[in-house]
């Protein structure tokens, strides 16, 4: 008898991890928008990605923010939670989630967001449904480290451009980052 399984599929006993569930990460980028955008949108793909590479790696942010913001940085006791929930590869404009058109359009199937294309650039905006999902789930105590991390983000790195920001993150981790293959998932 032949196995219905795909080799290498995970079965279906086993718990799920939280990054394999879009939803997730559909939540982390609503909170991203409303917390790090402006009134709730995020100008570029760029910058979204920029701003959840910081969001996601807090080691990485500390880093960085201790070179644009010195006097924000916090000492060791002060920083709780530096794990990284969900990893990103390096591609080729700095980190990204390959992960990302899918959520977006799952996100914008639901009408949570709107992209618009202006330029050259996409603009990434909360709907109202969407505001209000994100503002729900900014409320819950198992997304208030992440909450936490993302105010600081955009208080050091809301007004930086997308392109600012890749060239930051290329300058201070390019061994992590920079010197990393194709598609090769950063570690911390």
């Amino acid at each position: 008898m032949r196995s219905l399984n795909r080799v290498g599929a995970q079965p279906v006993s086993l718990p799920l991890a939280a990054d394999d569930i879009v939803e997730f990460h559909a939540a982390r980028l609503l909170l991203l928008m409303e917390i790090c955008g402006v009134k709730g949108r995020i100008d570029g793909l760029t910058k979204m990605a920029k701003l959840d590479f910081f969001s996601r790696y807090p080691d990485f942010f500390e880093v960085a923010r201790a070179e644009v913001a010195p006097s924000q940085s916090t000492t060791e006791q002060e920083q709780k939670d530096d794990t990284v929930e969900s990893a990103m590869v390096r591609h080729h404009y700095g980190p990204w989630d390959k992960r990302y058109y899918h959520v977006l359009a799952h996100l914008e199937a639901r009408d949570l967001i709107n992209v618009r294309k202006k330029g050259k650039a996409y603009q990434i905006g909360l709907t109202n449904l969407g505001r209000e999902r994100a503002k729900l789930l900014a409320g819950r105590p198992s997304f208030a480290p992440l909450v936490t991390r993302m105010k600081e983000v955009k208080k050091t790195f809301g007004a930086k451009t997308g392109t600012f920001l890749k060239t930051l993150i290329y300058q201070l981790f390019d061994a992590e980052v920079g010197q990393r293959a194709m598609g090769k998932k950063i570690a911390k």
